[in-house]
């Protein structure tokens, strides 16, 4: 599988932050994966039959805004066999350390040749893979939030388990990490989980944007402790996943449209915030401006 990558990679990635200039990002579209093929919409936990089209035209609006931003895209140039529509999701499936790229073994059994399929967009595009959770561990993107280029906040649940996220601690024990785990609640069960940026997303070195109802409260208390501030989400945009932001760097966030209420609250506090519709290629499938997103390479917070 061939991709395009506008310079060679780095050998290395850097320092590991949530909130610094994106500089590269991988984007799966929902055209390589085949929206509207695969397994069975109902099993998968989307909403409604997926519209192909549509969620082609509302992906294209997250791209073009990261283009203008001047973030180097890595995508599949060709489509991509054996994927379900979730693959979009591009978040999940791997997560970039210093020294580079460490798949995740996913918890959502029609997931499983996801990170697969990223270790073969990593080797084409020269990017460095240092690691591999295994059996029985489970881990997936969303639920690892770096709190600074030291500690890593792991959250536990359906999708990343105790056994996952102690490979992690082995492999970035090398960085000098710390990983911390952070329960996370049953919600509305396994079948539609929360992951950990279901509830919390970093905005920039001290803010974060949190559905502060279901984020734990030894979590919120260990945040808190470490002079990390909220903007809380409104209750009713949870439902259009209003907690899930992704932060392009410099102040400037990516959100979803949908949430003018939180949108406010976040302008209010002083960020630039892009939106894009996301009815499909987000609400459908359950899956924000950062699970749309894997990024690859930052500048320093």
């Amino acid at each position: 599988m061939a991709t395009a990558t506008l310079a060679p990679a780095p050998a290395g990635l850097g320092p590991p932050n949530m909130c610094g200039k994106l500089v590269r990002a991988l984007l799966i579209g929902p055209r390589a994966v085949g929206w509207n093929a695969g397994a069975s919409w109902r099993e998968l936990g989307y909403l409604h039959p997926p519209e192909e089209a549509l969620a082609a035209r509302q992906h294209e609006r997250i791209r073009s805004l990261l283009l203008e931003r001047g973030v180097d895209i890595v995508e599949p140039d060709a489509a991509v066999s054996g994927l379900t529509p979730d693959a979009v999701y591009c978040h999940d499936a791997s997560f970039p350390s210093r020294r580079g790229m460490i798949l995740m073994r996913m918890g959502k059994q029609n997931r499983e040749g996801e990170p697969a399929a990223h270790a073969r967009i990593y080797e084409a595009a020269g990017f460095p893979v240092i690691g591999a959770v295994e059996a029985p561990g489970l881990a997936e993107g969303g639920d690892l939030v770096w709190l600074d280029e030291h500690t890593l906040l792991a959250g536990e649940g359906y999708r990343t388990n105790a056994a996952g996220i102690a490979q992690l601690g082995e492999v970035l024990a090398e960085d000098g990490v710390e990983v911390v785990t952070a329960p996370l609640p049953f919600g509305d069960g396994p079948h539609r989980c929360l992951h950990l940026m279901s509830l919390i997303s970093v905005l920039d070195r001290r803010t974060m944007v949190a559905d502060l109802r279901f984020l734990g409260v030894p979590t919120f208390e260990m945040l808190r402790a470490r002079g990390w501030e909220f903007i809380p989400i409104v209750e009713n945009e949870r439902p259009t996943m209003a907690a899930n932001v992704l932060a392009l760097g410099g102040r400037t966030l990516l959100a979803i449209a949908a949430n003018h209420e939180t949108n406010a609250r976040l302008r209010a506090a002083g960020f630039e915030v892009l939106t894009y519709e996301g009815s499909e290629i987000s609400q459908n499938g359950s899956g924000g401006p950062t699970c749309l997103t894997r990024p690859l390479v930052r500048a320093a917070s």
